[in-house]
């Protein structure tokens, strides 16, 4: 994240200013590395499940293809459905990840390269039209792989329970006002959602 970020955020909202001072600097690095089919398969494998479990199953698929760190779209679409759904992939899964596969020979799922090139509403339109991957999926790409810095994800229950927790709500706020109170934060929205997340870490 950029050094200005802290000092905006802090300058347009006092409340979450008093949170970044209990917080400390914000420690969310991007893993670049990751291509966008890579981040994608990944995250499907681990909707719905807790960290644990889903490092498990997902060690598990990658297993499947021994002489690779991570296989490649074609060496996925080669892989039955039996044997991923073996190593512990959901039917759906099975079917989301190995459309993943196909959407990224097509051309649908950009390189590295070509996605850096894209605005994140051109990314989200794009993406969202493959099996498994809804506007958080997306969200998390543009955030934990592509560091782009003003994201949103206005729908994840943990950003949504740390404004809670943040501004002494008694309801979770929903997506909409969230969305509203987010414009202060504007152009660093990814870190203020970071910030959230760890007011959630800091009750538990």
């Amino acid at each position: 994240m950029t050094p200005d970020a802290l000092a905006h955020l802090t300058r347009a909202d006092k409340t979450l200013a008093r949170l970044i001072r209990k917080v400390g600097p914000c420690q969310l690095t991007p893993v670049t590395r990751r291509t966008p089919f890579q981040a994608l398969v990944r995250s499907v494998t681990f909707q719905q499940l807790n960290g644990k479990a889903a490092e498990t199953i997902f060690g598990r698929v990658l297993a499947l293809f021994p002489r690779k760190k991570f296989p490649s779209p074609e060496d996925l679409l080669g892989m039955s459905d039996e044997k991923l759904r073996a190593a512990g992939l959901s039917r759906n899964k099975t079917a989301a990840v190995k459309d993943i596969a196909a959407k990224t020979i097509a051309g649908v799922v950009p390189d590295s390269r070509t996605i850096k090139k894209l605005s994140n509403e051109e990314i989200l339109e794009r993406l969202t039209a493959v099996r498994g991957v809804g506007p958080w999926t997306v969200e998390m790409l543009l955030m934990f792989t592509l560091g782009r810095e003003d994201v949103l994800p206005a729908t994840d229950f943990g950003v949504r329970k740390g404004f809670a927790l943040t501004y002494g709500l008694q309801e979770l706020p929903s997506p909409k006002e969230l969305l509203a109170h987010g414009e202060k934060w504007r152009p660093h929205r990814t870190t203020a959602s970071w910030y959230l997340w760890r007011a959630v870490d800091l009750e538990s």
